[in-house]
């Protein structure tokens, strides 16, 4: 199948989970987050099964970027820095923080296709992945969280904890 079909049956495949997850929200209200967040964590742990392992965080983002080309998962992210950072990544107060844009994102334009507001269960889904795969690969917790949620791209911070 030539990519431009793949890409519309997989969009067609994601209106039809954004559709899910809507009722799922209506239904069971914020503890459908919850088991979307779940739910990504697991199947980032499943994908990055055997990944090597690494402290490097970059290398661990390339690792992700990885996992997710592997498997046909159309979530294109890059390190984004801002013009008065000197380094893409930087110490935090709680870890290691890098900020990430996500323009090509299947969710976002899955949310879009259906009609239904950023921000909701599949996007922590998507979080949940992100902790799931780093976890793996890193040995380490992690959070992403939005930092603006656009039509063109989303902005976000992974923090990647410090081991305890």
């Amino acid at each position: 199948m030539e990519t431009g079909n793949q890409r519309l049956a997989l969009q067609d495949a994601m209106v039809f989970l954004g559709a899910i997850a809507s009722g799922t929200e209506q239904a069971i209200g914020e503890s459908a987050n919850s088991i979307s967040y779940l739910a990504g964590v697991n199947l980032g742990k499943k994908l990055s099964e055997g990944v090597a392992h690494t402290r490097d965080i970059q290398e661990a983002l390339d690792a992700t970027r990885k996992v997710l080309e592997n498997n046909d998962y159309l979530w294109l992210f890059e390190p984004f820095k801002t013009h008065d950072q000197e380094n893409i990544v930087r110490e935090g107060d709680e870890g290691t923080e890098v900020m990430l844009v996500f323009r090509d994102c299947m969710i976002r334009q899955s949310l879009f296709r259906f009609g239904h507001t950023q921000k909701g269960s599949l996007c922590n889904m998507m979080y949940g992945f992100f902790a799931g795969a780093l976890q793996n690969i890193m040995g380490l917790q992690s959070s992403l969280e939005i930092v603006h949620a656009g039509e063109n791209a989303c902005y976000k911070k992974l923090i990647v904890r410090r081991a305890s």
